[in-house]
This record gives structure tokens, C-alpha cells and sequence, in this order.
């Protein structure tokens, strides 16, 4: 299946063998929603006709639409800051993460991999 869009009450997806397009809800898609991209592959896992998990890339690649601007010596202490991606995720990243940059995030866990 093909993430195709959010028209606000469903998350619309594709068969990319058939092109027969389907609407799904926020509950049937759980925590993948926070992670979707239009056009990302993801699998549909169902049981007579109801959906009863997503199985979602492993890591995915979202740009940093907001967070707080680094601080010469912050990449020395370890920590981390707030940083919401594209998507409307809040992940915790490094302090050297910017505005724009593009990320690679763990979607079984949340995490931040690396820069992009």
C-alpha cells in the first residue's frame, strides 16, 4: 500500500498493484500516523477485512519544521532538544540539529538515527 493523503477524517492509501484506493482511520493506523509521509509504502496488516496493525519502514527521512537554535559547545554536553518534524512528530535530537535539516527517524522507537 501507498500512503496517499490525509483528507482530515481519513488516511488515504493506494494498492499499488490494483490502484484501488482506500480510506482508513486515525485508530486503525495507531502510532504509524505520526511518521506518515505522502507517497511512503507501508503494509496493511488485516483479518477479515479489518485492519489490525501497519507495518511501517524502519527508519524514515522528515526535515525538522521547528526547534530551538543550537548553541556554540551545546555538542559537547550530550544532551538533547525538542525538534518537530514535517510529519508533526516531536522527537528528542541532537543540539546541532537545525531548522531544515533532514533526519532519519527510527519508527519502531521514535529515536533520531542521523542526519540525512
Amino acid at each position: 500500500m501507498q500512503y496517499l493523503y490525509n483528507d482530515g477524517e481519513s488516511y488515504n492509501v493506494m494498492n499499488v498493484e490494483t490502484y484501488d484506493q482506500y480510506a482508513v482511520s486515525k485508530s486503525d493506523l495507531g502510532d504509524a500516523i505520526k511518521w506518515l509521509k505522502e507517497n511512503m509504502n507501508l503494509t496493511l496488516l488485516s483479518f477479515k477485512g479489518t485492519i489490525i496493525g501497519v507495518d511501517m519502514p524502519n527508519v524514515v527521512e522528515l526535515e525538522v519544521v521547528d526547534t530551538a537554535p543550537g548553541i556554540k559547545g551545546d555538542t559537547a554536553s550530550g544532551g538533547g532538544k525538542p525538534a518537530t518534524l514535517e510529519t508533526g512528530a516531536v522527537v528528542t535530537v541532537p543540539f546541532f540539529v537545525n531548522i531544515g535539516d533532514r533526519l532519519q527517524i527510527d519508527t519502531r522507537n521514535g529515536n533520531y538515527v542521523k542526519r540525512a
